[in-house]
């Protein structure tokens, strides 16, 4: 073998030798890259925008595959986590939906009923009454005889929300003009004789209002006269 051939095996040892070296690097990238990628999972993100408070329903939502290590995790993986919930807030179109997002629509107990009231939007703590929220009612009544005082009620104590609708423009009719408003239907779970109260003041009371009640607060009057009202308490 002369130098003439022996300078070209070394060139081709010296070729085979560097398109290894670029095969192993690429072997390694690629390993580098599954090791930080690492396997895919499914989760679910939010075509619309969901109104709060409103039934989930799987055609909300559209599913795309993401590396599992990058996913959070209280991502929904699973459309099933969505049957029986509700949004508890404006759920954005674009995001990931999240559990933190949803919770349980709150169910009746055994004697309970359901019954849904409009209530104005202004006397009802403007958007703060959410699904599985405490209240107390009260309603207002013009005096039954002409010159007799106005009452407050509270008609119900400790009513629990189970649902809000979304807000609705209403025609309100008053002795000095027509005037429009708007309203939420929210639906309570009550017990018959709180439903018929409910039932009675919103046919005949002047106003009908909502007071959120903190967590873990007394929402029982001591003493059942303290459920009625009247200027005269203050003088």
């Amino acid at each position: 073998m002369n130098s003439r051939q022996r300078r070209g095996v070394i060139l081709l040892l010296l070729s085979v030798l560097c398109a290894l070296g670029a095969f192993a690097g690429v072997l390694a990238v690629i390993s580098d890259v599954n090791s930080k990628v690492g396997p895919e999972t499914t989760a679910y993100r939010i075509k619309g925008d969901v109104e709060p408070y409103t039934a989930l329903r799987p055609d909300q939502f559209e599913k795309f595959t993401i590396p599992e290590r990058w996913l959070s995790g209280t991502a929904v993986t699973d459309l099933r986590q969505i049957e029986g919930r509700i949004a508890v807030t404006r759920l954005k179109a674009g995001s990931l939906l999240q559990t933190d997002m949803i919770v349980k629509r709150p169910e009746l107990q055994p004697g309970q009923q359901e019954i849904a009231i409009m209530i104005d939007a202004g006397t009802g703590v403007a958007g703060k009454i959410t699904a599985g929220a405490t209240v107390n009612i009260y309603a207002t009544f013009a005096g039954e005889k002409k010159g007799q005082t106005s009452q407050s009620r509270m008609i119900v104590a400790g009513a629990r929300v189970i649902d809000v609708g979304r807000l609705t423009p209403v025609n309100e009719r008053s002795d000095r003009a027509d005037r429009a408003t708007s309203a939420v239907p929210i639906t309570f779970a009550l017990s018959t004789l709180d439903t018929q109260r409910v039932a009675y003041a919103e046919s005949f009371a002047e106003h009908v209002r909502l007071a959120l009640v903190a967590p873990g607060t007394g929402d029982t009057p001591a003493d059942q006269r303290d459920r009625t009202y009247t200027l005269d308490k203050d003088k």
